[in-house]
C-alpha cells in the first residue's frame, strides 16, 4: 500500500487510482472516516479516464495516529505534501463534510496554483458551530456531547451515529443498510482516538469564511436538504461567499451523499469537471 512520510515523520496512506496521465481529481473524506468513503466516486471517474487520488487524513484510517496536528491548517499542509509528491496540477478538489473544510483551507492557505476547480459536498463550510458571528450554527454543546460520548464508549457512539443521523436511517420508512452502518463504524474505529476527538473541535469551530472568499475558481456546492449533520443552510451561506460558486440541493437527501446518492453525485461531479 502506498504511504507518504510527511515532513513531521507521520505517515499518510493514499490511493492513487485511475489513469495516471488523466486529469486529476483529489478527494478529501469526512469525519471520522477514510479514503474508502469515496470508492464509488473514484471507481466511476477512474473508469472515465481520470487520475483519482484520495488520502486518509492524519489520524484517520490507515495513516499514522499522530498526537499533534489534528487541525485544519495541518490537514491542508499535509495535503500539499501529497500534491507535491504526486506532482498534481490542475486538479479538481472534492471534499465531503469535514473534507470540504479541508479543501477550503487548502485553497485559502496554498492558493490555486495546483487546483482548477473544487466541489464541496455536504460541507461544514463556512462554519458549523454556533458563535456570536454565527448565531444560527449548531450549538457547541452538541459537540461537547460528542466528545463525552466518545470518552465513555467510542465504539457505541460511532454505531449510533451510523445507525441514525449520518445516513438518515432514523427517518420513518428509511431503507436501512446494515452494510453501510458496519462500513462507517469500521472506518471510524480504524482511526486514532485522540485524532477523532481533537477533530471535533476542528470541524465545529473553524471558520472558513475567508478561505471561501479566496476560492476564485469554479466551485460546485452540493447538499441534501434533509442533512441532520450539517444543515443545508451552511451551503447557502457558503455559495454567497464564493466568487464563482454554484449550489445544487438534493431534495430529501441525507448527509451521506457519496453513499446514498451515488449515481446523481457521480453525474454531477463528472458534468462539473468536464464543463468549461
Amino acid at each position: 500500500m502506498p504511504f507518504l512520510t510527511l515532513g513531521d515523520g507521520n505517515e499518510m496512506f493514499y490511493k492513487n487510482w485511475g489513469v495516471p496521465t488523466g486529469p486529476a481529481v483529489v478527494f478529501s473524506h469526512g469525519w471520522p472516516l477514510s479514503a474508502d468513503n469515496w470508492d464509488n466516486q473514484m471507481s466511476f471517474l477512474g473508469n472515465k479516464g481520470y487520475h483519482v487520488i484520495a488520502h486518509d487524513r492524519r489520524g484517520h484510517g490507515r495513516s499514522g495516529q499522530s498526537w499533534d496536528g489534528n487541525d485544519m491548517d495541518t490537514y491542508a499542509d499535509d495535503l500539499l505534501e501529497l500534491f507535491v509528491h504526486l506532482k498534481v496540477k490542475n486538479a479538481t478538489l472534492v471534499g465531503h463534510s469535514t473534507g470540504g473544510g479541508e479543501v477550503a483551507r487548502f485553497v485559502g492557505r496554498h492558493g490555486t496554483e495546483r487546483v482548477a476547480k473544487a466541489a464541496l459536498v455536504s460541507a461544514i463550510t463556512p462554519v458549523l458551530g454556533q458563535s456570536e458571528s454565527n448565531p444560527d450554527g449548531v450549538p457547541l454543546e452538541v459537540f461537547d456531547n460528542f466528545r463525552s460520548l466518545m470518552s465513555l464508549n467510542r465504539a457505541q457512539f460511532f454505531l449510533e451515529v451510523a445507525k441514525g443521523p449520518f445516513f438518515g436511517f432514523n427517518r420513518p420508512g428509511a431503507n436501512v443498510s446494515q452494510g453501510l452502518i458496519d462500513s462507517w463504524w469500521l472506518q471510524g474505529m480504524l482511526g486514532g482516538f485522540k485524532s477523532s476527538y481533537d477533530s471535533v473541535k476542528a470541524l465545529s469551530e473553524t471558520d472558513f469564511s475567508e478561505d471561501l472568499k479566496k476560492m476564485d475558481i469554479p466551485v460546485l456546492v452540493i447538499h441534501g436538504d434533509d442533512d441532520q449533520i450539517v444543515p443545508v443552510n451552511n451551503s447557502h451561506k457558503a455559495v454567497e461567499l464564493l466568487p464563482k460558486g454554484q449550489l445544487k440541493v438534493y431534495p430529501g437527501a441525507s448527509h451521506a451523499l457519496p453513499d446514498l446518492a451515488i449515481d446523481q453525485l457521480n453525474r454531477d461531479l463528472l458534468e462539473f469537471i468536464q464543463s468549461n
